[in-house]
């Protein structure tokens, strides 16, 4: 298990929660029955100046292409983040190198708005079994509307990864819901046995009070992306998980007043100075939903979109179609969800559809008690 803390650089409750694990383990000489705990630390500069990041965003560069550009840099030509992206990008394939699977990867974060503590994944069916164990909300989709974030490197790889805010950034609370997790995730994933950590039952009632009973499923399906933050401005006190009637203003966008467009539940409001999403917009995925794509999926439906005319994969053995938008109009976002596509537009003609399932390595998994699960859902 892989645990990232302070990706960003003024959300230091990550940071302080795996500090605070490994001292109590140490504390304790708990050495784990099987497998290999480990915690780092994300952007070094941001976290001691404060920032979420200094050059650019630390979450946003970790594209293929990008990283590609980024190592073949000599080192005093990269800015502080790229830096930090090569150190990272060092330790997690020496990780891979060096141990075997399953592999676990966490990211922790906070957020500038107050929020439930939640769960945001890639959306593949092993990355949905093991967040559900979790009695907090689980966010799907994101990945659609951002670029480059970690988590969506590694679920190239294939492996289980998930991102877990755990409040707002200077709420203490924010640590003790990161602490939370983490112990919970040290057991769920085997490491230990649940009876090493007596207190893990309190740890889970403590969690799903402060998520306030909810541990649904959510979808994004809006995003107010920003051009320049210094010129946003949220109207104060809203938060996220709040239903929003249509009408209400947001916020002023480069002075221009932005209006809710149709009544809907906010997700993670900007109130900070730097970010490139002013706020998304989340509805709730119904169970039927999740357990019919996880059928399709599990029969392997997504693989006939490539019998459509002009509908090809980007390469061989690639996870990426390229859609000619004439046949792409014929198919409604809610359909390629189902089947595990993930939609961005390419150029003028075709859109690229990413599709987790492919590089997933289920076979990693098998076995394993929260993989066998039927149920998506907590208990």
């Amino acid at each position: 298990m892989v645990c990232f803390g302070g990706i960003h650089g003024n959300e230091p409750a990550g940071v302080q929660a795996l500090e605070a694990v490994c001292e109590s383990l140490e504390k304790q000489d708990m050495k784990p029955e099987q497998g290999t705990f480990i915690a780092l630390r994300g952007n070094l500069p941001g976290l001691l100046h404060k920032v979420r990041y200094i050059d650019q965003d630390l979450n946003r560069i970790w594209r293929r292409d990008t990283m590609e550009w980024i190592r073949s840099k000599p080192a005093p030509e990269r800015n502080r983040e790229e830096n930090e992206l090569v150190e990272l990008y060092e330790w997690v394939w020496e990780i891979l190198e060096q141990h075997q699977p399953p592999f676990y990867f966490i990211d922790l974060h906070t957020t500038s708005s107050e929020t439930l503590p939640f769960i945001t994944i890639n959306d593949a069916v092993i990355n949905r079994k093991f967040s559900s164990l979790f009695p907090v909300p689980v966010i799907l989709g994101i990945e659609e509307y951002l670029e480059g974030p970690l988590l969506s490197y590694i679920n190239e790889l294939g492996y289980v990864s998930l991102g877990f805010e755990s409040g707002q950034h200077d709420d203490p609370e924010a640590v003790r819901c990161a602490e939370d997790f983490l112990w919970l995730s040290l057991a769920y994933s085997g490491l230990w046995p649940e009876e090493a950590f007596p207190e893990l039952g309190q740890r889970l009632i403590r969690l799903r009070e402060a998520a306030e009973g909810d541990h649904h499923f959510y979808e994004v399906f809006h995003r107010h992306g920003l051009e320049d933050a210094s010129g946003f401005r949220m109207v104060r006190g809203f938060k996220s998980f709040q239903k929003v009637d249509k009408g209400k203003l947001l916020a002023h966008d480069q002075g221009q007043p932005v209006y809710m467009r149709k009544k809907g539940m906010l997700f993670m409001p900007l109130y900070q100075k730097q970010g490139e999403e002013g706020f998304f917009l989340i509805r709730r995925t119904p169970s039927w939903a999740l357990r019919f794509s996880a059928w399709l999926r599990r029969f392997r439906f997504q693989d006939i979109l490539v019998a459509l005319p002009g509908v090809k994969w980007a390469s061989k053995g690639s996870d990426t179609l390229l859609v000619d938008l004439r046949i792409a109009r014929f198919f409604s976002k809610p359909i390629f969800h189902l089947l595990g596509f993930r939609s961005r537009r390419k150029d003028r003609t075709h859109l690229v559809l990413t599709n987790r399932e492919r590089a997933a390595r289920n076979p990693d998994y098998q076995g394993l008690f929260w993989f066998e699960r039927r149920s998506t859902r907590p208990d």
